[in-house]
């Protein structure tokens, strides 16, 4: 059997006498696209922290291609091949879309090749048009694209991304939910979201997390048809 691209094993993440997470075991394979949902306190956000390297497990181990990274700062894990895109945008304000998109890609890239991974960048994302306008001055939907950018431009071989489609207008959605299945052609992705028309756009096998533990993992269309998910998930939820 080939090594998975990630892996968790036994995670569990307790906060004083709560669990968090309890005795998860995940497996991610080279490009694949795995959502997590799950109601709120479902534990899906402490995971993908713990995956991120943003919180050590209190049990359990986290690989990326089999090399052990429980615990790994996020700069670490970053250099491995893990881009990160957190729920709020974490772009630098101050500068153009193409500036802040060049010191992503600057990285660990030479100067010629940064240049170009900017200017290919932009043009996947449609950025182009805006490439000179302060960051800071544009609308939100358009600072979470340039901090997929930012994450691109460093060419890693698995993305997670903190709910990309939180706040969009129903066009942009459309949009982040082609652009992540156009990025999945190349790239594995791991993709928090709540949002279920989302979604349905883009899932092929989703892990419904619940109390802290894999409630189910399956296909799209049978974890939305399980009558235990309708319940913990879709029938307490209102959007």
């Amino acid at each position: 059997m080939s090594v998975p691209l990630l892996e968790a094993q036994g995670v569990t993440m307790r906060f004083g006498g709560v669990s968090a997470v309890a005795d998860v075991n995940f497996v991610l394979g080279e490009v694949e696209l795995r959502c997590l949902i799950g109601p709120n306190g479902a534990g899906k956000s402490t995971f993908f922290k713990i995956l991120t390297g943003q919180l050590r497990p209190t049990e359990g181990v986290i690989r990326f291609r089999g090399q052990d990274i429980t615990g790994a700062h996020p700069h670490v894990i970053a250099r491995l091949g893990v881009g990160i895109k957190t729920q709020v945008p974490n772009v630098f304000n101050g500068l153009t879309v193409r500036e802040g998109i060049g010191i992503a890609a600057g990285r660990r890239k030479s100067m010629k090749r940064a240049r170009q991974i900017v200017e290919e960048t932009m043009e996947l994302l449609q950025l182009t048009p805006i490439a000179d306008m302060l960051v800071g001055q544009l609308a939100h939907g358009q600072r979470q694209w340039v901090e997929i950018a930012t994450v691109l431009a460093q060419e890693p071989d698995l993305i997670l991304l903190d709910e990309p489609a939180a706040g969009m207008t129903h066009e942009e959605v459309l949009r982040t939910s082609e652009l992540i299945r156009m990025i999945n052609q190349k790239q594995a992705l791991v993709v928090v979201e709540h949002d279920m028309q989302f979604i349905r756009m883009i899932a092929k096998t989703v892990t419904v997390f619940n109390r802290g533990r894999i409630l189910i993992e399956n296909t799209v269309d049978a974890v939305l048809a399980d009558p235990e998910v309708r319940d913990v998930y879709l029938g307490k939820q209102t959007h």
